[in-house]
Formats: structure tokens, sequence, C-alpha cells
């Protein structure tokens, strides 16, 4: 997942000490630390009210809050094309994803809360732009095949991203990504279905599939984060178990995944290098466009 960002303020320093609560410490911190590293090598889970490092804490808040971010960011897309779905049940579909989304929001934002992060910091940073979110969201919807995209790549990529945070070593931000990530299964077959459906209607609507996919195609691949070498948190992240694939590695599963699925979608993927590599065992793909990636998280746009 990518986390670049400003850090959210977020109450007292050391969510869990005892100190930052008012209490005498009893324990030194290097016990509290070598108790914190036992924890990690057993891959047993940090709960709010366990001592834990300031540096866990705020990476913990960056990649939370900006996972909240992305779920209410995320609602706008689809929102806008409620009032346009081309039948009630679309826009009951439609309706209950949005809400979902909300409701993912409200999850995350909660589970922030128990690393003392103030919800109204987290809502003024993203509103002020001092926050980011998935660069995916800069992206336009110009067509209905886009809203279908989105739940197919969109949502799968974020699948992907998200099924790992279930094992997150921080308790309630694994707890709230189980839920989570079965609605966004949801999300993701409703979206194959609803291209699905237009890839056996006219011509133009199995072109207006095709264009989408082509539009989305990059940016999907971008919202895995930049390549492990220029990703500025991943190792620590990893290390402390709040991350567990890289975001190369997680890159590539979705890659091969998602070419299976556009063959039994009767679409094709617009890059000339994709194709089987059997002696890695995974496809190959073209470089991807990072200086894109980059000006679109500096907010400049696509």
């Amino acid at each position: 997942m990518y986390t670049q960002g400003l850090d959210i303020p977020g109450g007292e320093p050391g969510a869990g000490n005892s100190a930052a609560k008012g209490k005498p410490q009893t324990t030194e911190p290097a016990e509290l630390q070598a108790d914190f590293d036992a924890k990690m090598a057993a891959d047993r889970k940090i709960e709010p009210q366990d001592w834990m490092p300031e540096a866990y804490r705020k990476t913990l808040i960056r990649q939370i809050s900006q996972h909240d971010h992305s779920e209410i960011v995320g609602m706008l897309p689809e929102g806008n094309w409620i009032s346009r779905a081309p039948s009630l049940k679309r826009k009951a579909i439609l309706l209950a994803k949005v809400q979902d989304e909300g409701g993912h929001g409200l999850y995350l934002s909660s589970a922030a809360e128990t690393l003392n992060a103030s919800r109204d910091d987290m809502i003024d940073a993203l509103q002020t732009g001092k926050a980011k979110y998935f660069s995916i969201f800069n992206y336009s919807t110009p067509t209905w095949a886009a809203v279908g995209v989105i739940g197919w790549l969109v949502d799968g990529a974020a699948i992907m991203n998200q099924i790992p945070l279930c094992r997150c070593s921080y308790g309630p931000y694994a707890r709230a990504m189980i839920r989570i990530c079965k609605e966004e299964s949801f999300h993701q077959r409703q979206g194959l279905e609803l291209l699905l459906n237009m890839m056996q209607g006219t011509e133009a609507q199995r072109a207006m599939v095709q264009e989408a996919v082509n539009r989305w195609w990059r940016p999907v691949l971008m919202m895995f984060g930049p390549p492990d070498a220029e990703s500025v948190h991943s190792s620590q992240a990893q290390a402390w178990g709040i991350k567990r694939i890289s975001n190369d590695d997680l890159r590539q599963k979705f890659i091969d995944a998602a070419v299976q699925q556009a063959e039994v979608l009767g679409v094709g993927f617009p890059d000339p290098d994709l194709k089987w590599n059997a002696e890695r065992g995974h496809h190959d793909f073209c470089a991807i466009d990072w200086d894109e990636f980059w000006n679109v998280v500096g907010g400049n746009g696509p």
C-alpha cells in the first residue's frame, strides 16, 4: 500500500504507554522495547493498551489515515453515477457499494482513534491536501463501463493490497480489515459481472469496455505504490508486521490474476510486453511511467 504523506497529529505520544496516560511508569523503556520486539518476533498482535514505539504508532496513523481517506474519496466516482445508472438494479447496487465504502472509512477512523489520532485532524488533513489518498481516484469516469472497471480492477487491486493487512501486527487495524475485505470482494465480483453483461451486448458496448480497460490499466498498476527500491516506508512497515508483502510482489500477483480474468471477460490490456515468462513463473509487463504517478500524487492531475 502506498503510504507517502504528512503525519497526522494524534494526541499524546506513545499510545498504550502508561506515562502518556498520566500513570506512573514502572518499567524501563528498554524493557518495554524488548517486550515489543518479542511480540513482533512471535507474530503476536499489538493492542491499544500495549506500549509501542512512537515511530510504530506514527507509521500506523499515516497508513490507516491514508487508507481511510481512500475509502472516503472512493465513494465519489460511483456516487456521481447513481442517478445515471441504466437500471433500478444498478442504482441499488451503487447505493449499497457507496454505503459500504463510507462504512469502511468509519471502521478505519475508529482504528486510528485507538492510536490517539484525532478524527477531526485526519479529515482536516484530507480537506486541506496535507494528507494523501490512492492516486487512482484522481482519474475520471466518463462512461458507465468505467464504473465496472473500478469494481473489477480498482477494487481487485485494493483486495490484493488489503488481504495481507488482515494479518497486520496491530490488532484493531487487522480486525477491521476482515470485514472490509469481505465487502471489497463483493464489489470486485459486482464490477466483473457488470462488464460481462456489457461484453454480451452491442459492439459499441464492447468497445466501451475495452476503452475503459485501456484508460485504467496503468493507473491501477500504480495503486501498489512505487517500486520497492523507491518506497520510503515499506521496509520498516514490513519489519514491524504492518505490511506483509512488498509493493512489487503485490503488483506482480495482481497482474497474474488479472490476465486470467481478462481472458474470461474477452478484453486485452494495453501492454505489448505483457506475456507469460515460464522461467520466472510470472507475466512480464512494460515499465510503468512513475513520472505520471508522482505528478498525480503531487496534486497536478493525470
